[in-house]
């Protein structure tokens, strides 16, 4: 597990970056990256920075009231999902996220504890506490191909001591 301390939203983002950069070889499922954390903690921010450096141009925003939207960024099917207004945990076969489950799919989850029972299990676990202008991120492998992502990327600038 690493905890990093936010100052801004560019941290946030950087640490966004950071994953992106580090993203490990697809495996031959959908890499899965569950984020947690109240309302404004930065999950939006977070995938706003992880899609920006994959090389995505167009505005990011949460997918709440669609509670999916998709990017095609080079090697990657970025499927990005917020779950806030999910009613029952079953709706969630309704969007069709198995099409979803591939090599070379990854999987950004926000509000994941909407879907349990349903969602398989995380590679990576994002956790985010406190506020936009300064929180807590907390990253936690839940498998073994997270464990390896969350060792590269640990050895990122936006990880470093400084930042934490």
């Amino acid at each position: 597990m690493t905890t990093i301390l936010s100052r801004d939203d560019g941290c946030t983002r950087g640490v966004g970056a950071a994953l992106a950069r580090t993203l490990p070889v697809s495996p031959a499922r959908a890499l899965r990256v569950f984020l947690k954390g109240d309302l404004g903690a930065g999950k939006t921010t977070l995938v706003r920075g992880l899609l920006q450096a994959l090389g995505e141009t167009r505005t990011i925003k949460s997918p709440t009231y669609s509670l999916l939207e998709t990017y095609e960024r080079d090697l990657w099917h970025v499927v990005h999902l917020d779950l806030y207004r999910l009613a029952e945990p079953r709706d969630l076969i309704a969007l069709g996220l198995s099409d979803h489950d591939h090599e070379g799919s990854l999987w950004l989850i926000e509000w994941p504890e909407r879907g349990e029972g349903v969602l398989p299990q995380a590679d990576l676990e994002v956790a985010l506490e406190g506020a936009a202008s300064g929180h807590r991120i907390r990253l936690e492998a839940q498998t073994q191909l997270g464990e390896q992502w969350l060792e590269k990327a640990s050895v990122e600038p936006e990880f470093s001591p400084a930042e934490r």
